[in-house]
C-alpha cells in the first residue's frame, strides 16, 4: 500500500470522469485517496469509485474563467495541502495543459513525491516525469500515468468509466427505460449543434416513435425550451448529477455534443450519438468504452484549434450534419443495444 495519495484533475466534469480508471488503479494500491477537483468537476469527483475525500480549488492556470492569482490565495491553498499531508500526488492534465504550476504549489506544500505527464523539463518539480506516445483516449492516457507510478487496476476491472451506485430512482420522471436522451448543451459554443437542427431532430425522433427526454443544467432551460416539441419530455434542471446519471442509465441512446454528460452516459454504459466538433481530437475525447456513432466532419478547418467560439463561418463541422443522420445513428445504436440484451433488432 502507498499510504495517502492525492489525485489532481482541475477542470471539467467530463475530464474528471475520464480520470476514473486511473483513480481506481490508485485506490487499489493506496490506503487513502483524496481527489483535488475544480468547481466545474467536483460533482463528478464525488461519484468516482475509489475516492475517499474530495477537495475543491479553482486552479487559476486551468479554469476558463480564472480567479486572480494572489499571494494570500496561494498560501491558503498550500496550507490546505500541508494539513492534508499526502504521501504522494499524481497530477492529471490534458495534453495541452502543463502540470508544473500545480506541481510547484504541491512541492511548496510539502508533498515529497509527485508524478505527472510532462513534455516540459520539470527540474525538481516531478519525481516521475511520464511521457505518452501517440494519441490514446484520455482515459487510457491518465491510466498510463497511474501504471507508471506503480498502480494497477484490480483483477476484473475492465478499465471503463464508472460511477458509484446505487443511483436514485427517476422512473417517476422518465417512465419506463428505453427512451432517447437529447442533451444539447456544451461548455463551449464551438462544440454545439444548431438549435434549429436539434429541434428538427427531436421532432423527427418523436415522429418515428421514439420517446425523447431532453436534459440540461438549470442554465440550459431556454435552450431546451426552444428545442422541445409535443411528445418530448423536458427534464432540464430537474435533477442533480446523480439523478442525471440515472436518467442517462435508463436511456437506450444518448444524443449529445462533446460534453460532460456524454462521458457520464459512457460511465453508466449507455451508447452515444456523438455530435463531435474536431476542435479537440475525437481519438482522445470521444465517449469511451461504449458503442458510439461519431457525427461531424473530423477533418474540418477548425480541427485541433481548441477554439471555444467557432473560427469558421457557418460552423460547417457540425451544421452540415443532417437530422436524418441522427435518426439513422439512433437506429443503429438501438439495434446494438437490443442485440447485447438479447432482444430482436
Amino acid at each position: 500500500m502507498s499510504g495517502h495519495v492525492l489525485v489532481v484533475r482541475s477542470d471539467n466534469l467530463g475530464d474528471v470522469l475520464l480520470a476514473g480508471p486511473a483513480v481506481r488503479a490508485v485506490a487499489a494500491g493506496a490506503g487513502e485517496v483524496t481527489f483535488l477537483a475544480g468547481p466545474r468537476g467536483r460533482a463528478a469527483a464525488e461519484l468516482l469509485p475509489g475516492v475517499d475525500r474530495v477537495l475543491e480549488w479553482c486552479a487559476p492556470w486551468i479554469d476558463p474563467e480564472p480567479p486572480e492569482v494572489t499571494a494570500a490565495g496561494m498560501a491558503a491553498f498550500r496550507d490546505r495541502i500541508h494539513a492534508l499531508a499526502p504521501d504522494r500526488a499524481l497530477v492529471l492534465t490534458s495534453f495541452h495543459q502543463s502540470p508544473l504550476p500545480m506541481a510547484l504549489a504541491l512541492r511548496e506544500a510539502g508533498v515529497r513525491w509527485i508524478g505527472a505527464i510532462s513534455e516540459d523539463y520539470p527540474g525538481a518539480l516531478l519525481d516521475l516525469r511520464h511521457r505518452v506516445d501517440g494519441d490514446p483516449p484520455e482515459a487510457e492516457r491518465a491510466l498510463s500515468l497511474a501504471e507508471a507510478a506503480g498502480f494497477r487496476l484490480p483483477a476484473g476491472d475492465d478499465g471503463g468509466l464508472a460511477i458509484t451506485g446505487p443511483l436514485p430512482d427517476v422512473s417517476a420522471l422518465t417512465g419506463e427505460p428505453g427512451y432517447v436522451v437529447v442533451h444539447p448543451a456544451a461548455s463551449a459554443p464551438a462544440r454545439e449543434w444548431g438549435v434549429d437542427r436539434y429541434a428538427a431532430a427531436v421532432r423527427l425522433l418523436v415522429e418515428h416513435g421514439h420517446r425523447v427526454v431532453l436534459t440540461g443544467a438549470p442554465g440550459d432551460r431556454e435552450l431546451t425550451r426552444r428545442i422541445a416539441c409535443p411528445g418530448a419530455l423536458d427534464l432540464t434542471g430537474r435533477t442533480g448529477l446523480a439523478g442525471l446519471a440515472a436518467v442517462l442509465a435508463g436511456a437506450a441512446v444518448v444524443v449529445a455534443p462533446n460534453t460532460g454528460p456524454a462521458h457520464l452516459a459512457a460511465a453508466v454504459g449507455t451508447p452515444v450519438v456523438s455530435l463531435f466538433a474536431p476542435v479537440v481530437p475525437a481519438a482522445r475525447w470521444a465517449p469511451y468504452g461504449v458503442p458510439v456513432v461519431l457525427l461531424g466532419d473530423q477533418d474540418a478547418a477548425c480541427r485541433g484549434s481548441r477554439a471555444r467560439q467557432c473560427p469558421v463561418p457557418g460552423h460547417p463541422c457540425l451544421d452540415r450534419v443532417g437530422v436524418d443522420e441522427v435518426l439513422n445513428a439512433v437506429r443503429r445504436l438501438t439495434s446494438v443495444e437490443l442485440e447485447q440484451t438479447g432482444g430482436a433488432a
